[in-house]
């Protein structure tokens, strides 16, 4: 298969395509650092990216970012670019990418366990979160004759606690969530939130 990752440069990304890699065609896009550039937020920069890597048989999307601060901090410019950001992108990525990927194909996009289960400053992170996944399960009904659409909820990452000093333990390595995009991507399943699990 020919697969494009978005946020290839990325923590899981760098994972992704490695994991992809030996068996599969992979392409990378991010915003630097790959084969092809890529801005999320902006869809005539998400229509490019088709332009530039089509034909494709899968998109895995780990690209996007939403803020994360106690709620009577967050400005109406805070919850705009989360909206713009990680969840639009990702709905665009599967708008935009209906006429280039091949039918059958499938598109993976990336959740995360905030939301459902939202701490103190998620308040964003947890719409957004929960946005995607609405939104996959509708987009995966309407397009069940012609793509397939699942989301990632990789919970926290081990390499990403670490980096924040708490215990990693707590967490799975990013390898280990690399698996569940692969799922995604050659398992004939769709509407589905796949979890990261040990």
């Amino acid at each position: 298969m020919r697969i494009l990752v978005v946020g290839a440069t990325g923590l899981l990304g760098k994972e992704i395509v490695g994991l992809l890699s030996s068996d599969h065609d992979v392409i990378g896009a991010s915003r630097k650092g790959s084969a092809i550039a890529v801005d999320i937020s902006r869809k005539e920069s998400v229509v490019a990216m088709y332009m530039q890597a089509q034909p494709l048989d899968a998109v895995v999307c780990v690209a996007g970012t939403a803020r994360f601060a106690p709620l009577d901090t967050l400005a109406d410019d805070d919850f705009a670019f989360s909206l713009a950001n990680k969840l639009m992108g990702q709905v665009n990525l599967v708008r935009c990418g209906i006429s280039s990927i091949k039918q059958g194909g499938s598109i993976t996009l990336t959740s995360g366990v905030l939301a459902h289960h939202p701490i103190a400053g998620s308040a964003v992170v947890s719409i957004v979160n929960a946005g995607v996944e609405a939104f996959a399960h509708a987009a995966a009904l309407e397009l069940k004759d012609r793509l397939r659409v699942n989301v990632v909820s990789p919970g926290w990452v081990a390499e990403t606690l670490e980096a924040m000093g708490r215990n990693p333990n707590d967490g799975v390595r990013a390898s280990v969530v690399a698996h569940a995009f692969r799922k995604c991507v050659e398992e004939d399943i769709t509407g589905q939130v796949v979890s990261a699990t040990h």
